[in-house]
Parts: C-alpha cells; structure tokens; sequence
C-alpha cells in the first residue's frame, strides 16, 4: 500500500481527496494546504489525515512517497520539481505547467530520477470520452471532417489563468486523444470582459494536417452551463453531451455525398438520414479511474496514459493560442510531436 499526500485543497482538490480516501490501494497520511479553512474542513471530514500549511513537511516524511499537486497553476513547477528532486511520484492537477518550458524540465527530471508524472486530464478516463475514441478508430463515423466543443458557464472566474488556460485545456486534451495528432495551425481570438486583462471568452481554431478542422468555444460568461461536442464524419454523425444524465453519446447515421454529373451543369448531392443510436456507458466516475490509473502506475512502474509529453502538448496549443489572441486572432504554426 502507497503512503499519499495532497497539496492544494481548493477547487479540485477536495474530490481528489474523496476518492483517494476510498481507494484500497493506498494510505492518505497528508494534505496541505495554505488556507486554514480549508485544512480545517478536510481535518473534520477526514480526521485521520494529517494537515499542514507548509508542504516541506510532507516533501521530508520518507514515508511518503506519492504526491498529488492541485494547487494554482503557478506553483505546479516548483511543487512538482522539488518532488521529484526528492524521488517522489508525482500527479499533477491540468493544467500540467504554466509554460512549455516548464513542462519538458519535469519531463526530463522525471526521466532522469525514474520516477512516475502524470498529468490530471480526467476526462481522457471518462467513459463517453473512450468510446468515442473507439468509434473513431474503428472507422463507423468514416473519415472525420470537423469537431465543434463548447465548454461555457457562469463563471468560476479565475484569478491565475485565462480561460482558454482552465476550460479549454480539457477540450484539447480530448480532441488530441481522439486524433492522435497536433494541429499544423492554431488561431484564437477572446476578450476580457469582467477583468480586461484577464480573457473570460475565447474561440479556439485547430487545423490538421489530415484536413481536419476544430473549434473550441469557452466561456465564463454564459446563461447556462454547457458541455457540448459535435463530430462530423463522412458516413455518420455525432453528439456528445456531458451534462446529459442519459444518452450522452448520441450517433446520428446522416451524411451527403456529392455525384459527379453525368451531363454538363448537372449538380447532385445525395443526403442520407437513418437512425440516431446511443452507445452503453460503463457507469463509473472518471477520477476514480485516472487516480486508480495513477497508483497502479505508481505500482508497476508503467507509462501513464496521461504522461508528461500528454501534458506538454496542450500546454504547446494554449502558448500558441495565447500569442495568436494578443495578435488579433493571427494563424500560428503549430508543432508536430516527435
């Protein structure tokens, strides 16, 4: 059984805590966090843990060997660095870094200390999120054409990342797991409202080199809260709703073909509509497989399904979304995945 501290009790955290707290597998003996308040209520809930607001603590117990990081973005490096100077597997919260570069000094550090990282894209464990993955990759919606996401809601406003840093993170770790591939162009435009400085809605552009298109609306600023996916394919169509209770796939047999006219001026298209099906869902929690994922990692010592490189490349999309926002919407190359 591993010996697990938490760092970071904030938003995440506490449900990261829940179900570490039921896994079998492993002993939570500490978590951490700055605010007394919320060490308070976790200490109340969880009276056998240990708390304490300086993470050196947990960082010296030999004992404790596993950390899991979900405090602020800004402090993702230097937790996740010290942790792995000190021979500890580490998970980290999405997203992975602030920066690119960041990213592959853990990345290198991890590989050098042989020790476990992985990064939290809970939703790459969702079960929706993998048949899909399936149905992808066993050719029944044909070639994909363009996937459309919109992630929106009525705030949380965060005071450390941009939008397109907290919400569409999500949406590029799903999309690059689907395709197994990087977008050869990326372009984003978005605005500040509330707080000018700090971008509350964002349109996101991907381009493949498959001829692929997506985009990924985000927002804090919406009436209602939206989890939205539509993907587009040359023999059959889809919907994914995560805020469905039922039915969150739903696969529409509709398309159009073109015939090449037989005479001069003749134009046809040929449109298709056949049943809408919905795929059964294994009812399981996602954190509870990717924390089950990480431990048994922990275990046998093998390479997450979310790894380091899993959260390089988002990080690589946000910095080239970001410098194409601050440039009016400007295309930027992106990056191929050696």
């Amino acid at each position: 059984m591993h010996t697990v501290g938490l760092i970071g009790c904030g938003y995440w955290g506490p449900n990261i805590l829940r179900v570490l707290h039921k896994n079998s597998g492993c002993k939570v003996k500490w978590v951490c966090d700055l605010d007394e308040e919320k060490l308070a209520r976790m200490k109340k809930r969880y009276p056998n843990v240990r708390s304490t607001q300086r993470s050196e603590e947990i960082l010296e117990d030999p004992e404790t060997k596993v950390l899991l990081i979900a405090t602020p973005v800004n402090s993702h490096f230097s937790l996740a660095k010290e942790c792995l100077m000190r021979g500890k597997d580490v998970f980290v919260e999405k997203p992975f870094t602030a920066s690119a570069q960041e990213a592959e000094i853990l990345i290198d550090l991890a590989k050098n200390k042989d020790r476990i990282l992985m990064v939290g894209h809970v939703f790459q464990y969702s079960p929706p999120v993998v048949k899909i993955k399936e149905l992808i990759s066993n050719g029944e919606l044909g070639r994909i054409c363009f996937i459309t996401s919109s992630r929106v809601n009525l705030g949380i406003h965060r005071k450390d990342v941009s939008v397109l840093w907290d919400l569409a993170s999500h949406d590029l770790s799903i999309i690059l797991f689907w395709l197994d591939d990087d977008p050869i162009r990326v372009s984003a435009v978005g605005r500040g409202y509330i707080l000018p400085d700090l971008p509350d809605v964002a349109f996101l552009n991907l381009s493949f080199s498959s001829g692929i298109i997506a985009n990924i609306e985000v927002s804090w600023l919406a009436p209602t809260k939206l989890r939205r996916t539509t993907i587009v394919g040359s023999k059959k169509m889809l919907i994914y709703d995560d805020m469905a209770n039922l039915e969150k796939i739903k696969v529409f047999d509709k398309g159009v073909e073109f015939k090449n006219p037989e005479t001069f001026g003749e134009f046809q298209l040929s449109y298709r509509t056949g049943e809408i099906t919905s795929p059964i869902l294994e009812n399981t929690e996602p954190l509870q497989v990717e924390l089950r994922h990480f431990l048994d990692c922990v275990e046998t010592r093998m390479k997450p399904k979310t790894d380091g490189m899993s959260g390089l490349r988002v990080i690589k999309i946000l910095e080239l979304a970001e410098r194409s926002l601050q440039n009016g919407g400007e295309q930027i190359e992106g990056w191929k995945n050696g």
